[in-house]
């Protein structure tokens, strides 16, 4: 089926006499007749559901969806994007380990893995994303487990070459984890050009309504875990947690979905509300339509800033000229994201002012969803980096973040003509 159709008829399929629209499982529980029938799906000899902290029916229907939609094996949800990228890293590295970051990931998984998960034990080397293979070389350690990106990156729009990242990933035996939030599976699907696992705040595009929190997890199921026993010990030694079971051995290519669900969600318990579950799976079904009209505005508000005398530059790697144009084109041909960042001739001032002159678009910490907002990163989603952090992560003092609606383009490029000139 084509993506439009996998929107709207993936997941949830009714039976005869059953609700057309999924149901919400609003149950933290569910019953079974005997002892033993529990016990075997605690010792996972069966698949099925008993607590919702590690899985619940809706989520999965939903994870399904999405994990069609990018071409995967096996998805989960979470209860945020932070949450997902989390259990993607910590799925497969412990104390000692070390990951290979891409510089102009969003300020928050940057925080996550450089400063929270140090103090786990597990090291972080941070490396230009349009760095040549030669220095990219470098970042690689005999304990690196895995390397990190972003498809478009947040808010820095750095279009990533995943099949560079990709090639440089496996030279070294380790996967490359692709954040896909950004592009959505819509406009770009990672795993055809060599990534192995991809996450998703389902919070912006996906849900497309500001409504609900959530992220996702996908598998392509294309890396062989069992080829490097010693590098992914939590997925080829038995775990003793789940009387000697060994994930790779079990469960095959849903092996790492399955560690993650039944023993980070199990030991964590960052699951996605069934509520917002149902919510994201409304949005889903209207994604492809949302994308076109993100893109086609995004497009034609870049065009208006790049011509206007107050602006100093404009970034939107789906705009002619761009650093990004090509890569853009080679890996989103149909379109990137309705978000562009741009810099006025006045600085941080100008920025500041302009911003609080707007009427339509709002001044909120959010993202990638149905009615435009504008954010100053260095002020506020990125004001714990330093100068230079902010340099090396692709935002300038002076960034803008403005993500462009579905409201007409005429109304969002009057908005910021009067702010311009007010």
């Amino acid at each position: 089926m084509k993506k439009e159709t996998i929107c709207i008829q993936s997941g949830w399929q009714p039976g005869n006499g059953e609700p057309r629209i999924l149901p919400i499982y609003q149950s933290t529980t569910f019953k079974y007749e005997t002892s033993e029938q529990m016990g075997r799906l605690f010792d996972l000899e069966e698949s099925g559901y008993f607590y919702t902290r590690l899985q619940n029916p809706t989520n999965d229907f939903v994870a399904e969806k999405i994990c069609r939609l990018e071409g995967g094996v096996a998805a989960m949800l979470t209860s945020s994007g932070q949450a997902a990228n989390y259990y993607a890293i910590f799925n497969i590295c412990e104390a000692g380990d070390h990951v290979v970051l891409s510089s102009t990931v969003y300020g928050g998984t940057f925080n996550l893995i450089t400063v929270t998960m140090k103090k786990m034990g597990i090291e972080c080397t941070v490396v230009d994303p349009d760095a040549p293979e030669e220095e990219l070389e470098k970042a690689f350690k005999s304990n690196t487990r895995c390397v990190m990106a972003e498809t478009i990156a947040n808010p820095a729009l750095v279009v990533l070459d995943i099949e560079k990242f990709a090639r440089l990933a496996h030279s070294h035996q380790v996967p490359l984890i692709v954040d896909n939030t950004f592009a959505t599976p819509i406009n770009c699907n990672p795993f055809v050009w060599g990534a192995d696992i991809v996450t998703h705040s389902t919070t912006k595009y996906m849900d497309g309504h500001a409504m609900a929190v959530g992220g996702a997890i996908v598998d392509s199921g294309n890396f062989d875990w069992s080829a490097y026993p010693d590098k992914y010990p939590g997925l080829c030694t038995p775990d003793e947690s789940y009387h000697g079971v060994t994930y790779t051995e079990k469960f095959g290519k849903a092996a790492y979905i399955t560690k993650a669900t039944v023993q980070l969600m199990r030991d964590l318990g960052s699951i996605q509300a069934p509520q917002n579950a149902f919510l994201l799976n409304v949005g889903l079904e209207t994604l492809p339509l949302r994308m076109e009209r993100h893109c086609a505005n995004a497009l034609a508000v870049a065009q208006y800033l790049s011509e206007h005398p107050k602006v100093a530059w404009v970034n939107y790697p789906g705009l002619k000229g761009n650093k990004y144009y090509e890569l853009a084109q080679k890996y989103m041909p149909n379109g990137t994201c309705g978000v562009i960042s741009f810099g006025l001739k006045g600085g941080r001032e100008a920025a500041a002012s302009m911003m609080d002159k707007l009427k339509l678009a709002a001044i909120v910490t959010h993202v990638a969803d149905a009615r435009t907002c504008v954010l100053h990163p260095a002020s506020h989603t990125h004001r714990q980096m330093t100068d230079e952090q902010l340099v090396e992560a692709g935002v300038a003092p002076d960034l803008i973040r403005f993500s462009v609606g579905l409201e007409h383009a005429d109304d969002i490029i009057e908005d910021l003509r009067q702010a311009l000139e007010g």
